[in-house]
């Protein structure tokens, strides 16, 4: 990740101090990946990340197509003195491309929208792979829930018909609108993207409501919400770190899954590790309950009579070769592929 300043940070944020008033203002915390970004840094931040592309292959038809060039009649080419004009090597073509991501540096924690975190470039690692390796996101409709930054939707947003980048609150709505604004010349050339609000507490499908107010810019239309219900593919990063939100995010999963069960979703989630006066131990928050939602895919259903409704299969991330250059994947990072328990069987390959 290469960002907009110089300067270094050392260390993820503390707690700040109080202020003057003697009030406390809201705990500070920042992402692993923002280390190397301006230190103390308040406003808006644009950071660039690499992606690479993957090596061009020989095809038949590309080969064919060379033979054909060499065999057209005009093999050279004289100059008026008669001289031989030699043609030029052609350009080589870029092998990689840049996205131009704004984010806050530190953010409160109802606020980490605002920031990249790490599950977000190992999610996208994965959407490229499968965007590289396969026709099988081309030409889709795919929803980012919890987009954050809308990294991803972006990425992918290459080979998509429509992306619709969701989250909840005006700040983090209008940072992703930012970020499809500041990445235009990279997204596909026929592809719809739409930023909307989509809050996990209210029941799907919300209330259209009339677009003539700004208020309303982050608002559904009718057309949305159906071509929502017929979205072949949602994709979440780091949205798992609080039992809660994890209650409300598999709410809105059963709601959004409900009347087209061949939905899937791919969920990057990083465990983070803390000691716990409750287990007296070591544990990745949040991530326990999350499990508690899944049927492992490889339980027998005649022995394990679950009631869950939910279906679960962990991405082997060593098959995914890292494209976003700048940061490190580390190993607390996972990908689950989830669809609902009774099409659990439909997997897209990764």
């Amino acid at each position: 990740m290469e960002c907009e300043e110089g300067g270094r940070a050392s260390s993820p944020a503390t707690p700040s101090p109080p202020s003057d008033d003697g009030n406390s203002v809201e705990e500070q915390v920042m992402s692993d990946v923002h280390l190397g970004c301006p230190p103390n840094h308040s406003a808006p931040h644009i950071s660039y990340f690499t992606i690479l592309l993957p090596p061009q292959n020989e095809t038949i038809e590309s080969s064919r197509r060379d033979q054909w060039n060499s065999m057209g009649a005009k093999v050279c080419s004289l100059d008026e003195d008669g001289d031989l004009i030699l043609a030029r090597r052609k350009k080589k073509s870029q092998d990689y491309f840049v996205i131009s991501i704004q984010h806050n540096i530190t953010s409160s924690i109802p606020r980490v929208g605002l920031q990249v975190w790490r599950a977000e470039l190992v999610l996208a690692d994965f959407v490229l792979h499968m965007m590289y390796k396969s026709s099988a996101f081309h030409g889709i409709v795919a929803v980012e829930l919890g987009a954050g930054t809308g990294l991803v939707g972006i990425l992918l947003a290459r080979v998509a018909k429509a992306v619709y980048i969701t989250d909840h609150g005006d700040e983090v709505l209008q940072n992703c609108s930012e970020n499809i604004r500041l990445n235009a010349g990279v997204l596909g050339t026929k592809a719809s993207v739409f930023a909307r609000e989509l809050d996990w507490n209210i029941p799907w499908p919300p209330q259209v409501l009339e677009r003539s107010s700004s208020q309303q810019r982050y608002g559904w239309s009718i057309s949305e919400i159906e071509e929502i219900q017929r979205a072949n593919l949602l994709v979440a990063a780091d949205v798992i770190y609080s039992d809660d939100l994890t209650d409300a995010f598999f709410s809105i999963l059963e709601l959004l899954m409900c009347k087209n069960p061949e939905k899937v979703l791919y969920l990057a989630l990083e465990k983070r590790y803390n000691f716990t006066l409750d287990n007296l131990d070591v544990v990745a928050n949040g991530y326990s309950h999350f499990r508690s939602y899944l049927k492992d895919d490889e339980e027998d259903d005649i022995k394990n009579k679950s009631s869950r409704s939910f279906v679960g299969k962990r991405i082997n991330l060593t098959e995914i070769p890292q494209y976003v250059v700048e940061y490190d994947r580390g190993n607390d990072v996972e990908i689950w592929q989830i669809m609902r328990r009774n099409l659990s069987s439909q997997y897209l390959k990764p």
